[in-house]
């Protein structure tokens, strides 16, 4: 299964800046991740200063 990010997201873009496939993109309240495109390989969730992305 794909990374979600949750509400504890403050689009501060760690994530986007460290996702190697490009999965991540601006949403209107927080960053989401296209499962489609996500290869689960953790970097967004290990890398997340306020641990908003968990396994979905």
């Amino acid at each position: 299964m794909a990374y979600i990010i949750n509400d504890a997201c403050v689009k501060c873009g760690t994530c986007v800046d460290n996702c190697p496939v490009e999965a991540i993109s601006e949403g209107e309240d927080k960053y989401i991740i296209d499962a489609d495109l996500c290869v689960n390989c953790g970097t967004c969730a290990e890398n997340c200063p306020v641990e908003a992305i968990e396994e979905g």
